[in-house]
């Protein structure tokens, strides 16, 4: 049977990546004061089991729910939680005590308590990170579909950062560091990246940082690529395409409605219908989930209760059958979206106020200001094509300051009597004169 054969093989493919992971289980008993090198030789030595990919593979996809009921509103959505939790896990290597604590509670990483701080606990969480982001790369030649990611750091010229850490990120994500002047050009450096964005994703994602999203005082930003292009497995026919209505939200409208009659993997209860549609390669699909007509609430009852647990249980229950599928063409570019309010909601909020990221340049000078996310998905009769990128954008902290008053425009004035608060004269100047 075609799902068997699929799923033995993605679960060989885990089982594989599992083999290069470092064990995170491990790491957790190691003891912080332990030096660099015993640490990295007896993390190359542990291997990670099976579960311990599928442990990771989880907690990745606990914070894709979390934030997915976050931000998708009441209008369409995409977004990819891969991007932005592969950006903000790079972000998190750097963070330190509340900080990372926060963030890896925030991102579901499996690490705990003080442990964590240890370089090993770093090191697996990195580790693992790394070795799917090299499982999931492939080319059009070799696997049938293409999918390719991309990590970068963008520095401040001249400003000190841990070659620990940026040796870390060059290791485990290939993220080597890029120096630009933000303080003396934010434009171009915003420009720089922006194009690195849109290069890395075939043209698809632009404008990745908005305006106003880098000053003179961002000193680091922390930037992630994806693009895939895939065509069906069983592709649809352009001549079975017709105009339908699409019930939507906000009202009736017509569509391009694609249709085809095949076999694959499909689940249903009382409450939704599940189809889904694997592009060549079969490592890679499109789960569909369908409210059924007339379920109260609709759409948004079914996400109100999605849980890892639940779509575990979708695809436990799939069964192979002959299934009509109508489904839309549809095309978006969702962003770009500023993130911070929804990852400080999600517990977060240290990284973006009174934050620890010594773990970057061994002070407690950075912290969080922006993490810019935009996407972009075309899906139509051949096949799907999407792309997104992140940006973790961070400042210098400043020493507080008293406000400057500096009257270089026009301005009024009054002249008053303090006792009585009367105000005995009052004018205003436009044009100063000696």
């Amino acid at each position: 049977m075609r799902r068997v054969n699929r799923h033995t093989r993605i679960g060989a493919i885990a089982m594989a990546v599992g083999c290069v992971l470092v064990a995170v289980s491990a790491c957790s008993a190691t003891p912080a004061d332990e030096t660099p090198g015993e640490a990295e030789s007896e993390a190359a030595a542990m291997a990670a089991s099976p579960e311990d990919a599928r442990t990771m593979a989880a907690a990745a996809n606990a914070f894709a729910i979390d934030l997915y009921s976050r931000i998708k509103g009441d209008s369409n959505t995409f977004f990819s939680p891969y991007s932005v939790a592969t950006a903000l896990t790079m972000t998190w290597l750097g963070a330190r005590e509340s900080t990372a604590e926060g963030m890896a509670d925030a991102l579901h990483l499996p690490v705990a308590g003080a442990t964590m701080h240890a370089r090993l606990a770093r090191d697996a969480v990195a580790s693992a990170s790394g070795a799917l982001e090299q499982s999931l790369a492939a080319s059009p030649d070799e696997a049938g579909y293409e999918l390719r990611t991309a990590n970068s750091l963008w520095g401040q010229e001249g400003y000190g950062f841990l070659e620990e850490f940026t040796a870390r990120l060059d290791t485990y994500f290939g993220a080597g560091m890029r120096r630009v002047d933000f303080a003396g050009d934010p434009l171009g450096s915003r420009l720089a990246i922006n194009e690195w964005a849109e290069e890395e994703t075939n043209g698809r994602i632009e404008d990745l940082i908005p305006s106003g999203g880098i000053d003179t005082a961002t000193t680091l930003v922390l930037s992630n690529a994806v693009y895939f292009k895939g065509l069906w497995e069983s592709q649809f026919k352009t001549d079975s395409t017709r105009k339908a209505v699409f019930h939507g939200s906000a009202g009736d409208t017509e569509v391009d409605m694609m249709m085809q009659r095949s076999s694959f993997d499909y689940y249903e209860d009382e409450d939704l219908q599940v189809v889904e549609m694997p592009y060549v390669g079969e490592r890679l699909s499109m789960l569909v989930v369908l409210p059924r007509e007339g379920l109260l609430g609709g759409l948004e009852r079914v996400e109100g209760g999605l849980t890892v647990e639940l779509i575990d249980g979708w695809l436990a229950g799939m069964r192979e059958e002959e299934v009509a599928v109508h489904l839309p063409k549809f095309e978006m570019t969702w962003g770009t979206t500023d993130l911070s309010t929804d990852l400080v909601a999600l517990g977060m909020g240290d990284a973006f106020r009174d934050a620890d990221f010594s773990g970057m340049t061994g002070q407690k000078d950075l912290f969080i200001s922006g993490v810019f996310h935009k996407a972009f998905i075309a899906v139509d009769e051949e096949g799907s094509e999407a792309a997104a990128a992140t940006a973790v954008v961070m400042k210098r902290t400043s020493m507080p300051m008293g406000p400057e008053f500096r009257a270089d425009r026009p301005f009024m004035f009054m002249i008053r009597d303090d006792v009585t608060g009367a105000i005995l004269f009052m004018g205003r100047v436009v044009a100063p004169s000696a």
